[in-house]
């Protein structure tokens, strides 16, 4: 039996956040805990096959994945472990070869000194809330004690990075005929999974191709670089003259753009311009988009004013891919740069994105800045991070009376010209506060005024 104090004090009924188990290593995610979490893997996905691992490049990697191979052939089941890759290979491998089902350690746009674990059923889909309290359920029995009773009848563990080879594939085949010959793009790879092999599929289609941050670094993964800081991606586009730039996140799950003027394009310019494109081919399904609430109301009224509709879920992929799958949706997203498409099966993938972007764009005959001006006029939106470490606090900020109380002066102050949007983030100690209106003064003035009462009341808790 292995035990750990760290492993102990993490247990609890409510270990998942909006994206699988994520925290800072060593004191949340721990050797011990991966042990244990491949153990329970293992017994609770019950389907034939192996389990498949991948990772970022963070410098816990390595060790948090061993673990889980760890822990998954102690209960019985082989490993196959895919190495550096995208997160989206994962699933995509998992349905394509039939696999138990798979893990994937990453953080994705966190700091190098967290870590996590994703999961993936035996469909390739995230697990839903019913296989989540399951494998928790079964992490808080102490799964390590039942180590033992697996006795002559461990796994084995494979190291299978040729699989990513069949899904760089799939990826060429979702853009058809379309091609990128000669065509300046810049690549942020933020130093993370999509170094794997971003710059191979954008050189196949023939791009014009100027890489930055693209080594596999666990001590660099992104800071200051990628989808959540895209200056140096924009001062590399300029520079150089490209028509267009993208950049990943740690785990190549997210993309975020930049035309050649160096102006973002966010996940809602992403699902407005390919959703015209999918639309005016009579390929998108009731002309309808799923987007989250924190979707811009221009995108909203744009998209309707084309004849569609706009779907809106709670924030999180999960919830994002939940509404598709009811309402037979092919495109939905997030503003953050997590597209999910019919093409890959519904998940999230950063590299899809940008291959149907920056085709799609070349096959019109314009560039990605005329396609831009073609896109809709965003209301003005301030989001405010306000660092609130007390989990309890921050998830019970609505029972803050002065805070709650300014949000109901906010929302009858614009009077249906704005919104509010608060939420604790499921995967930081962040507690997120939106404004957006028609009017940047009210929106300025009232992020300022929730951020500073957020932090005044909250913190002070």
């Amino acid at each position: 039996m292995v035990d750990s104090d760290n492993y102990s004090s993490r247990k609890t009924n409510s270990i998942f956040g909006t994206d699988g188990i994520r925290g800072r290593v060593p004191t949340e995610i721990t050797p011990a805990l991966a042990l244990a979490v491949g153990f329970t893997s293992g017994m609770t996905f019950a389907a034939e096959g192996p389990i498949l691992i991948g990772m970022d490049s963070r410098n816990s990697g390595e060790m948090l994945a061993s673990a889980l191979t760890a822990g998954i052939t102690a209960a019985g089941k082989d490993a196959w472990n895919v190495g550096i890759c995208p997160t989206p290979a994962i699933p995509y491998l998992i349905k394509k070869l039939g696999a138990a089902g798979g893990l994937m350690v990453s953080a994705s746009h966190n700091p190098p000194e967290d870590n996590g674990i994703k999961f993936f059923g035996t469909n390739g889909a995230k697990l839903d809330e019913n296989a989540q309290r399951a494998i928790e359920k079964a992490l808080n029995s102490e799964p390590l004690h039942n180590i033992a009773d697996q006795t002559n009848k461990y796994g084995k563990t494979f190291h299978r990075n040729d699989l990513l080879k069949s899904y760089c594939e799939s990826l060429i085949k979702s853009v058809g005929n379309n091609r990128l010959d000669g065509i300046r793009i810049v690549l942020d790879l933020c130093w993370g999974a999509s170094t794997s092999c971003a710059e191979s599929l954008f050189k196949e289609l023939g791009a014009d191709l100027i890489i930055i941050n693209g080594e596999p670094n666990g001590e660099k993964i992104n800071v200051n670089c990628g989808s959540t800081n895209l200056s140096p991606l924009m001062k590399e586009v300029i520079s150089r003259g490209a028509e267009m730039g993208f950049a990943f996140d740690g785990d190549a799950d997210r993309m975020l753009a930049v035309d050649g003027k160096g102006r973002i394009i966010n996940g809602d310019h992403i699902l407005y311009l390919w959703g015209s494109s999918l639309q005016d081919k009579g390929e998108l399904a009731e002309q309808r988009l799923v987007a989250t609430v924190m979707s811009n109301l221009g995108f909203e009224k744009a998209w309707e004013a084309r004849g569609g509709i706009l779907e809106r879920t709670s924030v999180g992929d999960q919830n994002v891919y939940n509404t598709m799958v009811k309402t037979g949706s092919g495109l939905g997203g997030e503003q953050s740069g997590h597209i999910l498409s019919k093409e890959n099966g519904l998940s999230g993938d950063g590299l899809l994105s940008a291959l149907q972007i920056s085709t799609l764009c070349n096959s019109q005959g314009i560039t990605l800045h005329e396609w831009l001006n073609k896109s809709f006029k965003p209301f003005p939106q301030k989001l405010v991070n306000i660092c609130v470490p007390n989990n309890v606090v921050r998830k019970s900020w609505s029972s803050c009376e002065p805070l709650q109380a300014a949000v109901l002066d906010a929302e009858a102050s614009m009077a249906g010209t704005g919104r509010v949007l608060v939420r604790a983030s499921g995967t930081e100690p962040l507690l997120r506060v939106m404004v957006e209106a028609d009017d940047q003064n009210a929106v300025d003035s009232w992020t300022k005024q929730l951020a500073h009462l957020a932090d005044h009341h909250l913190n002070a808790a």
